[in-house]
């Protein structure tokens, strides 16, 4: 059985705030995400302000959420989003992981990924903060490397929703949410691009992954027989 860590709430989780810089809670489950019904926004709502809540500091911080629905199910999902040791299967800028001698997938486990080159990062050391097989929950902070994505932490759930009225199949909505330092000399509007931009790609690839991996499932079935 998979270890699994309860969510603190993330408010609780925000980094110490400097006594001059005023901060601001998120409002992500105000503002509905590119890709969703406005019914599935409504029933995602509470995980939305469970989940995805932050504090901000203004003028040092941003933060985003993002969705993305993929026509497989919640657990062929998961089987590739828990995978804190092997990213690089739905994550494009990924070149390849690394993981200490000994790794057991855990909550406070680390790795160690290169990225491609292009991009303003070379490295980059990653803390799992929670894994919860339970709630389909995970998320990771970064804490080292040579990048520019200063105390990036994130936050990834899936959700479970039924193709139609009839109950025949089942859609996965995910959740992908972040907090990131501005770095110095950009604006808000320039950090959310980029990080946005990197959190889009990556859940688009999760989507043909893990669609991908269902039909291979499925004919392996047909074989079988």
């Amino acid at each position: 059985m998979a270890e699994t860590s309860s969510m603190e709430d993330p408010l609780q989780q925000s980094s110490h705030q400097d006594s001059d810089t005023t901060t601001t809670t998120t409002s992500h489950h105000l503002t509905l995400p590119p890709g969703l019904t406005h019914d599935e926004f409504a029933a995602l709502i509470p995980a939305i302000t469970e989940f995805h809540t932050y504090r901000v500091k203004n003028g040092r911080q941003c933060s985003s959420l993002l969705a993305q629905k993929i026509h497989a199910p919640r657990a062929a999902v998961w089987s590739v989003v828990r995978r804190f040791d092997h990213p690089q299967t739905y994550k494009h800028f990924i070149k390849s992981c690394s993981v200490p001698e000994g790794f057991t997938l855990s909550v406070g486990c680390t790795r160690n990924v290169n990225v491609i080159s292009g991009l303003p990062a070379a490295t980059s050391t990653e803390r799992l903060d929670i894994l919860d097989d339970n709630r389909f929950v995970t998320g990771f902070t970064i804490i080292g490397g040579e990048h520019r994505l200063r105390n990036y932490r994130s936050v990834t759930s899936l959700h479970a929703f039924k193709k139609d009225d009839s109950g025949v199949g089942e859609v996965t909505v995910v959740l992908e949410s972040y907090i990131v330092d501005m770095p110095e000399g950009n604006t808000e509007e320039d950090t959310r691009l980029f990080a946005d931009t990197v959190v889009k790609l990556n859940l688009q690839k999760l989507a043909s992954v893990a669609a991908a991996s269902l039909a291979n499932e499925g004919g392996a079935a047909v074989e079988n027989r």
